[in-house]
């Protein structure tokens, strides 16, 4: 099994209000959600009106497969003109760490 996630930090310049980041952020978790079955969510910076950090988590049977998808929600996130990427890291879960 192979667990790993990504963390985009992003920048919205447009954004006047923590409604306009949603209306902007939403679309792009729920995209992420039901175009690559992942888990996604807003993980830092809330209560910032143009600053999001978003996590997006995924698990396979391969390595090649994990990072298939990573790189497809990546390229995906990028695409949204509305934002800025600041930054993107990814983690891996090693199992044997336990």
């Amino acid at each position: 099994m192979h667990v790993a996630a990504l963390s985009v930090t992003l920048h919205l310049p447009q954004a006047r209000s923590l409604k306009e980041k949603r209306a902007v952020v939403t679309p792009i978790l729920e995209g992420c959600r039901r175009r690559f079955s992942v888990a996604a969510a807003e993980v830092d910076h809330q209560d910032l009106w143009q600053r999001a950090t978003l996590g997006v988590a995924t698990v396979s049977s391969s390595v090649t497969r994990v990072e298939e998808v990573l790189d497809a929600v990546e390229r995906f996130v990028w695409s949204f003109p509305e934002v800025e990427v600041v930054s993107c890291r990814r983690d891996w879960l090693d199992p044997e760490e336990r």
